[in-house]
């Protein structure tokens, strides 16, 4: 059975659960999952899961992220991207430095409240399903982390101001392009939006189009194994009698070993698990053999 990761370059109005529905029938496989969902109107790196991988999924959805999104001012939108309908249009007369000016306090640990338009659930109902019946509910603040957010030279393909940006989980960049206009003064709202980066996979190097998977003799080919997920955690090879305990559940002895997060492999170079050593013993943190 096909087992690995891949990861897809979203096509535009496409939703990511599309995407894992058309690779079902590509792999032939109907664990599939996907790490980061991204809205219709987004394209870039969704990292999808295949066969047993999908246990690493959880693992996946923690960690910075990087886009490229177009700000459009002047536009204030119910859904805060240029998808949804027109609520205030203002004059949007700013300069490049008084954008630039504007993104210093959105940089670092702030307070985001998540979008009506979203598919965070209050009391069981995502947010999404009442937006769309008119109910407007009050939202907590979250706490996310802007590491980076830069405006970049040019503009997006829509002819609006383009930032790049990295986060942690959880950051709506609809909502930050929402709250920088109206820091300005004149409303905002995102245009579009490329993830470029998302689980150390970057748009350029490591994403493939949707098309050349579904379209591939043999997409299972296209794999990457699963361990590349965890590349920051150093490598630990266990002997045969470990092997043996740590596939039965035990914690074998592992003296000599820093404590820590590792790759485990086996004798043979297969990847086991990733497991954590502790006062001299070895602990599975979730494995990826086949039972």
């Amino acid at each position: 059975m096909p087992s690995g990761i891949i990861i897809i370059d979203k096509p535009q109005d496409w939703t990511s659960m599309d995407v894992c529905a058309k690779l079902r029938g590509a792999f032939h496989e109907k664990r599939i999952g996907h790490a980061g969902t991204l809205d219709p109107m987004a394209t870039g790196v969704l990292p999808v899961f295949v066969g047993r991988a999908t246990r690493a999924v959880q693992f996946a959805e923690t960690g910075e992220k990087e886009y490229l999104a177009g700000l459009r001012l002047g536009l204030v939108t119910n859904t805060q991207d240029t998808s949804g309908d027109a609520l205030e249009t203002n004059p949007a007369d700013v300069s490049q430095e008084a954008l630039e000016a504007a993104l210093a306090p959105f940089r670092g640990e702030l307070q985001q409240v998540p979008p009506m338009y979203s598919a965070v659930k209050i009391n069981g109902k995502k947010l999404y399903e009442l937006a769309r019946k008119g109910v407007e509910v009050e939202r907590k603040a979250r706490t996310v982390t802007i590491y980076s957010l830069t405006l970049e030279p040019g503009l997006s393909p829509e002819g609006d101001f383009l930032l790049r940006v990295r986060c942690s989980k959880g950051t709506y960049i609809r909502t930050l392009c929402h709250d920088i206009g109206r820091a300005l003064g004149c409303g905002g709202c995102m245009s579009s939006l490329v993830r470029t980066q998302a689980c150390g996979f970057s748009l350029e190097a490591d994403a493939l189009p949707l098309a050349q998977v579904i379209d591939a003799p043999d997409p299972a080919a296209l794999l990457r194994p699963v361990d590349q997920l965890f590349r920051d955690r150093p490598a630990l090879t266990v002997d045969a009698k470990q092997e043996e305990r740590l596939r039965h559940g035990a914690s074998p002895a592992r003296k000599g070993a820093a404590p820590g997060e590792y790759r485990v492999y086996g004798l043979r170079g297969d990847f086991l698990l990733l497991g954590r050593v502790e006062a001299g013993k070895l602990t599975t943190i979730k494995n990826f053999f086949e039972v």
